[in-house]
């Protein structure tokens, strides 16, 4: 028995709607199933059925990225969270658990190595930065955008520590070009200091010789300014541990004997200086 069709004006079933458009999508029709998502969640919005919407939304986000449409799958989580401010959704576990699919829904795809030195290989390699900076971009773009919504709808002045810690991480892992500067402002101000020192560990197995003390230090800083210094303890303490697994040296630099002489010193009663 078919479905009976909605009246003029009236609002399909959403679930209908998302088996439809989910349909459309598999079978190749990308840009013309991100106008009808476009446009139905615009008309539910305009009825301020936001759960609705968040639930189209989410649906196509994750859809589309399935598909590695990148394009199309950001813009719809862009829309995502501007439905969350539009509908002063507070910041809780439920709406951070659908953030973070979308999150996971990004695709994370190696740029090619070891390539020849032929036109070929330059034009795979050139097309896939360009395609890795899309990626970035828009994960960020995304995730900024969410922060913002935490900081403005939670309890978190610099947004939620768990959304900071996905930037960090997608910045670290995809980016064709890395800025470890970035990565380490993120992860301090997520609540995770021992997957940063994992992350850290990882970085001095590929970066250029003396760019680990660097590394260390600016992280141990950046958890001091923001007055953090038990994550600043824990961060050396987990990178000593993983890199003695592993049977390797903690750097010994000027750089890195000033940070175990200034933690030390903390330790003894003389943080509450630092912040004069």
């Amino acid at each position: 028995m078919s479905r009976p069709r909605p009246r003029r004006g009236e609002l399909p079933p959403p679930q209908a709607t998302m088996e439809k458009l989910e349909k459309m999508v598999d079978n190749g029709n990308y840009y013309e199933a991100q106008q009808i998502y476009k446009s139905t969640s615009a008309r539910y919005i305009a009825v301020e059925r936001y759960s609705e919407t968040l639930d189209i939304l989410q649906s196509g986000a994750l859809i589309q990225l399935n598909h590695v449409q990148v394009t199309c799958g950001a813009e719809l989580a862009a829309l995502f969270v501007e439905t969350l401010v539009k509908a002063k959704i507070p910041y809780n576990q439920e709406t951070l658990d659908s953030i973070g699919k979308i999150y996971e829904a990004f695709p994370r795809i190696s740029v090619p190595q070891h390539l020849e030195d032929d036109d070929d290989d330059m034009q795979k390699l050139s097309e896939a930065l360009v395609a890795a900076k899309v990626r970035v971009e828009s994960c960020s773009s995304f995730l900024k955008a969410a922060i913002k919504w935490s900081a403005e709808f939670g309890d978190f002045k610099n947004g939620s520590p768990q959304l900071h810690e996905m930037l960090a991480e997608y910045l670290y892992s995809e980016s064709p070009e890395l800025d470890m500067a970035k990565v380490s402002i993120y992860f301090v101000r997520g609540n995770n200091p021992k997957k940063f020192a994992s992350t850290l560990v990882n970085f001095m197995g590929k970066c250029y010789p003396g760019e680990e003390d660097i590394a260390i230090t600016r992280a141990v800083l950046l958890y001091l300014s923001q007055g953090n210094l038990r994550d600043a303890n824990i961060l050396i303490d987990e990178i000593k541990r993983q890199l003695e697994s592993k049977q390797l040296e903690f750097p010994r630099s000027d750089l890195t004997k000033f940070i175990d002489y200034l933690l030390q010193t903390l330790e003894r009663d003389a943080f509450p200086f630092l912040r004069y």
